[in-house]
């Protein structure tokens, strides 16, 4: 296992692992600052959090794909996640009915920038959890299976952020559902939004190993946030073990891939 994972971080430039060490680094902090500080620093920690993520990931793409392709993903990204955001507080579809509060800034259209930059920050690491799993499926099923397994994973992220940031008051719903204030058909705006996203995009052979070890990183510490600090219990759990489910098998996945 680590023999595979190392070799796939010794193809990172000097200036990617630099990148992802800090990033690691910070994250792990953030928590511990966000709790200690409290709520003044929070907005500021988030932001500074999704931006830096979203950067190491911008990163680890050019070293594969190159400016070209990076920048042409990341673009679509930021732009259909926006897209899909603007569309949903407005009209309710496909997510529920719900509204952003003046608590993110800044804003285009009434929706935060850091909402587009957590997509760009969290589905080509969901995209690096289906393309381990997918490999190993028969290749005319592949794709079929790498969308819905990036759906899947992105979605499991949401278990967390949702409960999390209604709490925060970051964004209301009109109608707040079962799921610790959260309405069902939210879940099926995500899977539907990935899913839609990955098609549109179909992305290329993706550096596995550094994105997942950014999935992974990130289901820890939203387990660890949600439980320990911010008291979310609940989230917390469902979280961590829908999320945790998928990035234990796409770790075994990769592990075993030849």
């Amino acid at each position: 296992m680590f023999i595979k994972i190392r070799y796939q971080l010794l193809q990172l430039s000097s200036i990617q692992l630099a990148i992802l060490t800090i990033w690691a680094l910070m994250m792990v902090s953030l928590p511990i600052a966000d709790w200690s500080t409290g709520w003044s620093a929070m907005i500021g920690a988030i932001t500074v959090g999704v931006s830096v993520t979203a950067g190491l990931v911008i990163a680890l793409l050019w070293g594969v794909w190159g400016a070209a392709a990076t920048l042409r993903v990341a673009g679509s990204i930021l732009a259909l996640s926006w897209a899909a955001e603007v569309i949903g507080s407005r009209t309710g579809i496909p997510f529920g009915t719900y509204s952003y509060t003046d608590t993110l800034q800044p804003q285009i259209l009434n929706v935060p920038l850091q909402i587009p930059l957590g997509w760009l920050m969290m589905l080509p690491p969901s995209w690096a959890v289906a393309q381990a799993i997918a490999d190993r499926i028969k290749p005319r099923w592949e794709f079929p299976a790498f969308v819905g397994l990036s759906a899947l994973a992105m979605t499991a992220w949401d278990l967390f952020l949702d409960p999390m940031m209604v709490t925060w008051e970051m964004w209301v719903w009109d109608n707040p559902g079962s799921y610790f204030g959260i309405p069902w058909i939210n879940y099926l705006g995500w899977l539907l939004v990935s899913a839609l996203i990955t098609i549109l995009i179909r992305p290329g052979k993706l550096p596995v190993a550094p994105l997942l070890i950014i999935y992974t990183t990130i289901w820890l510490l939203k387990s660890a946030g949600l439980g320990f600090f911010w008291g979310i219990l609940g989230a917390a759990i469902v979280g961590s073990f829908f999320m945790g489910s998928i990035t234990i098998l796409a770790w075994r996945a990769f592990i075993r891939r030849d």
